[in-house]
């Protein structure tokens, strides 16, 4: 039996654990295989002299743009029908967003970042990954290319169909109330602002290089998910480009009711998201200097 004993305390010292558990695993950066990003400058006045900058910004308009010609063209098609059986239904709608996502993001990452989403933009800003200036010009190229997008719907529509099928805007559902919409916009955008910090993120990519997966995959998986879930209550936002582009073209007051939802919530939800990852996930501020 001594023998045997000896042999158990051998193997256990020999394999030590790997996946240490509660503040062990937060001193695992000792000799870690990846480098991490240095925090973006808030401001950074090189940026107006490259093209690149402007170039990443031209990569958001156009990603929009196309996002929001398919999506809301696949709504459009949803909608005009008396039932539901002859189209693609919610689950086509859901894999139009998702599906055009993972496509974009794939596209245009090696650019811009894919951001294609205000929401995604300022999370990633305050996740210090991008500057102020950068943010808030792709902000304003997504919703230009949001608009132009919808705007080209409009155009294949018609204006009298196009209105009659409220033109793919967002609104809060009949049953639910404005608590309900603005809930479903926070909890949906966390969702996928999570996504986005947990996909590109240097340390699991260093972690799981073995693992074939592409970010824009999980990125996109994750919108189509959400489609999913709250379509019912709110059209789905969780991206306040897409949400202004439908309400302009549309331009109706039931368009614009509830349009700061899908301002306040995406914001709200992509706030929580990157102090989530930082805080939470990542414990930078708690690491040594």
């Amino acid at each position: 039996m001594e023998g045997k004993e000896e042999d158990v305390r051998l193997g256990a010292n020999k394999f030590a654990e790997r996946q240490p558990i509660g503040t062990a695993a937060q001193s695992q950066d000792d000799g870690k295989d990846y480098t991490e990003p240095p925090p973006a400058p808030l401001i950074e006045f090189s940026e107006f002299y490259s093209w690149s900058f402007y170039r990443a910004g031209i990569a958001e308009f156009v990603a929009t743009f196309l996002f929001l010609y398919i999506s809301v063209l696949t709504v459009m098609g949803v909608v005009k029908e008396p039932t539901k059986c002859k189209t693609v239904g919610i689950q086509g709608i859901a894999w139009a967003f998702g599906g055009m996502i993972f496509a974009l993001v794939y596209c245009t990452a090696g650019i811009s970042g894919g951001h294609i989403n205000p929401a995604v933009t300022f999370g990633l800003f305050l996740g210090r990954k991008l500057s102020l200036p950068r943010a808030i010009f792709y902000m304003v190229m997504q919703c230009l290319g949001a608009i132009c997008g919808a705007g080209v719907v409009k155009g294949f529509m018609g204006k009298t169909r196009y209105g009659t099928l409220n033109g793919g805007a967002n609104m809060v559902a009949h049953g639910y109330t404005k608590g309900d919409g603005l809930g479903a916009e926070i909890v949906g955008t966390f969702v996928l602002v999570y996504t986005v910090f947990s996909a590109t993120d240097a340390k699991r990519s260093a972690r799981d290089s073995h693992v074939p997966i592409l970010a824009p995959l999980p990125i996109g998986f994750a919108v189509f998910l959400v489609h999913l879930a709250t379509i019912p209550i709110t059209g789905t936002g969780i991206n306040p480009a897409r949400s202004l582009g439908a309400a302009i073209i549309f331009n109706k007051d039931k368009g614009w009711d509830d349009h700061w939802i899908f301002w306040v919530g995406p914001f709200i939800g992509a706030a929580l998201a990157a102090l989530y990852h930082v805080v939470v996930i990542r414990a930078i501020p708690f690491k040594s200097k």
